[in-house]
């Protein structure tokens, strides 16, 4: 689904940087032990506004209209155009008093730093029109550009208008944000940004890429300047209901997860943490929300304690249900935006504190240490120097203490993604009814191709959405379904919208990636199929994806092994004829819960070396696009499990893959004589354990439209 493009070098990551290992915990325990490494921040902070707000702004946006004007290669403002009225608007508030910046860069992410997020904090989508999920913009007083990665290059194209430098990013001679930064402003400017939406190590990185021209790095802690401009259009907050994740489905309760949790601060020398990521929130206390489209979390930061545990969240979204069960939990409320005032509370009592700085953000992390240096100037401390930075320490345990926190990779994050036997179940039986759903949208799709009608890329995703509506358990898409039609197909993360995309034809390839959230489980697949005759060349670029689908789907590995070992596996076929494709291969997938998850990947990208372990859940989904013409991708979901190796060299034990998706794969688009017998034997078994799970749970032209596409496929 919606591959994802991991960057060793991307601050807006936050699975990149730490090395994680793992230690089995005991057979009785349903809890992954991780041993997470440290974090090594840079040190201190330099302030350039005051921290006394201690809020946090709540809110939702409109979503942006993309523009079918492409970009002009001009790389500043064509005077011979009319400025974009909301940069115009934008630029008009740099030079305001308390504000006083050269430029302002705006990023994707909400003050969770969320890959998909409620409306209200789609600033970047409103300020450029760009609605690709991964992007940054930045806007200078006659410049605008944006970045973004290789899975956006053909939206980017659409959607931005001539006043917006489109910045491709990884490819080469194209600079980063802040190299570009350092190349078009005057040496000594101000740069600004909104620390709510940065996490610690971003704005930290940024901070220090900026000196070397002698920038600043200015934090708008009490306003941000794209809300400024949006004002009354903007839409409210989130209120979705909060629900309880039964313990049938969660598998372990939250007495049970929040001692782990403490046993982790022990450890860690720590008295409490501070959790912001949404789907670890959820994960930790058996909740799921609404406030997020696609996305079961809720808005809301937790801290835990040795002693108490405090969740800050809107309360008109508690039921009384979920009061009861927060209750029982040993949980308390508190109100959302009252997280700085409850971080400079702990910090000003000298709590050491645990922050994951990948991920928290820049005004929670500033103000925990303002108010610790405060904390430590109040003891009278014998070496204020020290208490301005954190200390890095150079013993064995890589730990970076500050004042009186430690800043490491969150331990909930690991904990999450290896899943427990009830999660994997719940997993297994969502992705069943779904491909239930499936079998009856494909039926129903060809059919109508075959009877000529003229349907939109649209039409066909609002059908599997009915599909999916009427299985058990049924919540929501957990993903906007991407449905492409020839050389719509070619934009990785494309979005047809009503008015504004094409008629799915007969005689062009069609790639449909979509997912769904259940009670029990989240799936995610891609197909490609043709309703007529493909090319040669479409037919041996789908068969070298599928070759590498199944390598990947067949590997055996040491069970230290790091996804980007793997990523080869499903590439290898394509690199043969020089050929190849933009994204990772793998992203992790929550159960019930985000269908983007980490620490784990697959990817050609070097920077996550977390190994794969027991109960991950990772998708397998090699493709191939050509623009302007057709993409193609096949998309499984795989659980991490055991393999039964005849050695053990090393005394490590080995893993492999087994597959949760049972969908079939078109044999049309195969070209045999690529095959080797021992993937057409794959093929076959997967075709047969896809009737074997599914016909079960179809009837009428459903059952018989898988019958015909699991039939063995034979080499002529």
């Amino acid at each position: 689904m919606r591959p994802l493009y991991l960057s060793c070098c991307s601050s807006s990551s936050r699975y990149l940087s730490p090395i994680t290992f793992f230690s089995s915990s005991s057979s009785s325990s349903l809890l992954a032990k991780p041993i997470l490494p440290t974090f090594r921040t840079n040190p201190g902070f330099k302030f350039t506004q005051s921290r006394s707000r201690l809020s946090i702004r709540n809110c939702s946006s409109i979503s942006a209209k993309p523009s079918s004007e492409l970009r002009k290669k001009k790389g500043s403002l064509d005077s011979s155009k009319p400025e974009d009225k909301k940069l115009r608007a934008l630029r008009q508030l740099f030079s305001k008093p308390g504000i006083g910046i050269d430029a302002y860069v705006i990023p994707s992410q909400d003050a969770h730093q969320s890959e998909f997020i409620a409306e209200c904090y789609m600033r970047r989508g409103f300020i450029s029109g760009f609605t690709g999920s991964a992007g940054t913009a930045v806007v200078t007083k006659d410049k605008a550009a944006l970045w973004t990665d290789g899975r956006y290059f053909l939206q980017g194209e659409k959607q931005l208008n001539s006043s917006w430098i489109l910045m491709r990013s990884g490819n080469l001679g194209v600079p980063t944000a802040s190299e570009w930064l350092n190349d078009v402003l005057a040496p000594g400017a101000k740069v600004g940004i909104d620390p709510f939406l940065f996490s610690f190590d971003a704005a930290e990185e940024l901070k220090e890429d900026i000196a070397r021209k002698d920038h600043e790095l200015v934090y708008l802690y009490d306003v941000n300047l794209v809300d400024e401009i949006w004002k009354e259009s903007r839409p409210g907050p989130p209120n979705s209901p909060i629900r309880v994740h039964e313990l049938k489905y969660a598998g372990v309760d939250v007495v049970s997860k929040l001692s782990f949790l403490r046993s982790q601060l022990v450890d860690a020398g720590c008295s409490a943490i501070v959790v912001s990521m949404l789907d670890e929130i959820a994960w930790l206390l058996n909740l799921r929300g609404g406030d997020v489209p696609n996305s079961p979390v809720m808005y809301a930061y937790l801290v835990v304690t040795m002693d108490d545990t405090k969740l800050f969240v809107d309360s008109s979204k508690v039921t009384p249900e979920v009061s009861h069960h927060l209750k029982n939990g040993g949980v308390e409320l508190r109100p959302y935006g009252s997280i700085l005032s409850e971080i400079e509370s702990l910090a000003l009592k000298g709590t050491e504190l645990w922050l994951d700085p990948s991920s928290i953000n820049a005004a929670i992390a500033n103000t925990y240490k303002a108010a610790g240096d405060k904390h430590l100037e109040s003891l009278g401390s014998e070496d204020n120097s020290k208490s301005k930075n954190p200390k890095v320490s150079n013993g064995s345990s890589g730990q970076s203490w500050g004042p009186c926190g430690v800043y490491r990779a969150s331990p909930i994050s690991l904990a999450k993604a290896v899943k427990n036997p009830y999660e994997l179940e719940g997993m297994r039986n969502a992705h069943l009814r779904d491909a239930a759903a499936l079998a009856q949208f494909w039926t129903w799709l060809e059919d109508e191709i075959h009877k000529g009608a003229k349907l939109t890329e649209v039409d066909v995703s609002d059908k599997l959405l009915e599909f999916r509506q009427q299985q058990d358990g049924f919540i929501d898409t957990s993903f906007d379904t991407i449905s492409g039609s020839g050389a719509n197909g070619a934009i990785i993360h494309y979005r047809p919208e009503p008015g504004n995309c094409s008629i799915v034809d007969s005689k062009k390839l069609f790639l449909l990636d979509s997912g769904a959230q259940y009670v029990d489980g989240t799936t995610d697949i891609t197909r490609t199929v043709h309703f007529g005759e493909p090319t040669a060349h479409e037919k041996e670029c789908f068969t070298r994806v599928l070759q590498g689908h199944i390598a990947l789907d067949e590997a055996v590995f040491p069970a230290t092994t790091v996804g980007f070992v793997l990523d080869a596996f499903a590439r290898s076929f394509l690199w043969k004829i020089g050929l190849d494709y933009r994204h990772g291969t793998g992203h992790g997938v929550g159960a019930a819960l985000n269908v983007h998850e980490g620490p784990q990947s697959i990817s050609f990208r070097y920077g996550n070396t977390t190994p794969l372990q027991k109960g991950m859940i990772v998708s397998n989904e090699p493709g191939y696009y050509e623009d302007h013409a057709f993409g193609i991708r096949i998309e499984n979901l795989l659980h991490v499990k055991e393999a039964n190796t005849k050695y053990r060299f090393g005394g490590i034990g080995y893993l492999a893959f087994e597959k949760l998706t049972f969908v079939p794969i078109q044999k049309k688009m195969v070209e045999v004589s690529l095959l080797s017998d021992a993937e057409i034997d794959w093929l076959n078994d997967y075709h047969s354990q896809v009737w074997e799970k599914v016909s079960p749970l179809v009837e009428g032209s459903a059952s018989q439209w898988l019958w015909d596409n699991t039939r063995p496929l034979v080499r002529q």
